[in-house]
């Protein structure tokens, strides 16, 4: 569409510079051809609506949206004035919002240190699983969705906290050597 657009527009334009040099009488009359031409492809056409590419649309509305509606009235058009100025509508709607979409489109990129917090809070807390990692991110006022802790702990390879959680028989003890040892293994006997 962009390509037929700009040899459109390229034409035109050489269009434009052939008929600087002509007189105002030979423009008068070769108005008058084109409309002729114009009134016998209609007649040819008979009932069969006449189909324009956007391309057309394109050209058409930005070469006539300038003119006022009784201006347009008068020029013999194979559409309705309202016609052109919905297109110019449609094509200034098209541009806006190609420059308002997102360059990137989805969710933007977790913040790196927010991956590494996320990271860090699972190493040192194995039994914290993701719903517990996203609060005490809450708490510490980083806002971040559960699914998205859940994704970063996915994507590193970290397993889910009952995977991490299985104690041993040797860290129990080890965990607990402290207590057994300060245990006084004597008897109170009153």
């Amino acid at each position: 569409m962009l390509l037929r657009l700009a040899y459109l527009s390229v034409t035109n334009a050489f269009a434009l510079l052939r008929l600087l040099p002509i007189s105002d009488r030979d423009k008068d009359v070769e108005i008058l051809l084109l409309r002729h031409q114009i009134t016998v492809l209609e007649c040819q056409l008979g009932k069969t609506r006449l189909r324009f590419s956007p391309a057309d649309r394109a050209f058409l509305a930005a070469l006539l949206h300038r003119l006022p509606a009784r201006v347009l009235r008068q020029f013999q058009l194979p559409v309705r004035p309202e016609t052109v100025l919905r297109w110019h509508r449609d094509l200034l709607a098209r541009r806006h919002a190609a420059k308002s979409r997102p360059q990137r489109p989805g969710r933007p990129r977790t913040l790196r240190s927010i991956r590494l917090l996320v990271l860090r809070l699972a190493r040192e807390n194995p039994t914290w699983g993701y719903r517990r990692i996203h609060g005490e991110l809450l708490v510490l006022g980083i806002t971040v969705a559960a699914s998205t802790v859940w994704q970063i702990l996915q994507d590193a390879g970290i397993d889910p906290a009952s995977d991490r959680t299985s104690t041993t028989w040797a860290d129990f003890l080890r965990s607990q050597a402290q207590v057994l040892l300060a245990c006084d293994f004597s008897t109170y006997r009153p």
